[in-house]
């Protein structure tokens, strides 16, 4: 029996694997489904089982998976295609009879109305028509996903959103591989077939966002509110394809109406700790820069 990370060299996957390596009561084998081996040498330096396959061919999976693993299927990064990817890995996965799997899906679950969520909830479905035991692990904001901005925020003096003064409880990337890496290591199976919303302790606004980048950079940024006529057209007018500048504009749309504040409880349960403050990884973001 294995613990199994899909899209392992992705930057969640290679959290994950790492908070496997590091969680000290971890004795299975750890193994790394990657599409390219190179890019994975250096988890197999440190121990790491390594097999190929790929979501889009889906002949390459069969020996993807064993009977007893437990799996976490990380959604793919192809919006538009993940539903066939992710199939084909739900199919592999009964075929071998794994132990669990358990897949990052998005939070709200069924509730969620925005867009982007439309293939997280068909994969939850075709996992629960799999039969197999599951953990939907429905991960919300990453921190990253804003802090990875920061230098035209920086350059222009603004953080800019059509959110009006909607609300993010996002945790670090960092936080939801830890999550994942409990599920995956829990011997007693108490997360078996069951459903996790996941975020932080916190929900800020882009005007607090602004601020504390502000604050922690030296530098004057404030928030810039705009409609989502107005954002996609800087969005698209700064380079960014339209079908990802609308993505950004329907989720934003989405914290304006709350879908992006829940706060459960439960990332934090999970981890055992307090989930990283958005201040955190500014900090984090502009001591890399």
């Amino acid at each position: 029996m294995s613990i199994v990370v899909t899209g392992a060299t992705g930057q969640l996957g290679r959290l994950v694997v790492d908070a496997l390596l590091d969680e000290s009561a971890t004795t299975e084998r750890i193994v790394a489904v990657v599409r390219d081996k190179e890019k994975a040498a250096d988890l197999a330096e440190r121990g790491v089982e390594l097999r190929i396959a790929d979501y889009d061919r889906p002949e390459t999976l069969a020996d993807a998976f064993e009977a007893g693993d437990r799996v976490l299927l990380i959604s793919g990064s192809e919006v538009g295609r993940r539903v066939a990817q992710h199939a084909a890995v739900i199919d592999a996965a009964k075929a071998a009879g794994v132990a669990r799997l358990a897949y990052t899906g998005v939070l709200g679950g069924d509730d969620a109305d925005f867009e982007l969520a439309a293939e997280h909830k068909e994969t939850e479905r075709l996992i629960l028509a799999s039969g197999l035991p599951y953990t939907f692990l429905r991960n919300g904001w990453y921190s990253e996903n804003y802090t990875a901005n920061l230098a035209p925020v920086l350059a222009h003096g603004t953080v800019v959103s059509n959110a009006g003064e909607g609300r993010i409880a996002s945790a670090s990337r960092a936080d939801y591989a830890a999550a994942a890496a409990a599920v995956l290591t829990d011997p007693a199976g108490e997360h078996l077939n069951e459903v996790y919303e996941l975020s932080g302790d916190t929900a800020w606004s882009f005007a607090e966002y602004a601020a504390e980048v502000a604050a922690r950079s030296g530098r004057e940024v404030t928030y810039t509110p705009v409609s989502a006529e107005a954002h996609l057209e800087i969005l698209t007018g700064a380079g960014l394809p339209r079908p990802f500048a609308e993505i950004l504009v329907d989720v934003d749309r989405a914290a304006e109406h709350g879908a992006l504040a829940l706060r459960t409880g439960d990332l934090t349960r999970l981890i055992g700790r307090p989930t990283t403050p958005v201040g955190v990884s500014i900090q984090e973001a502009l001591d890399a820069s």
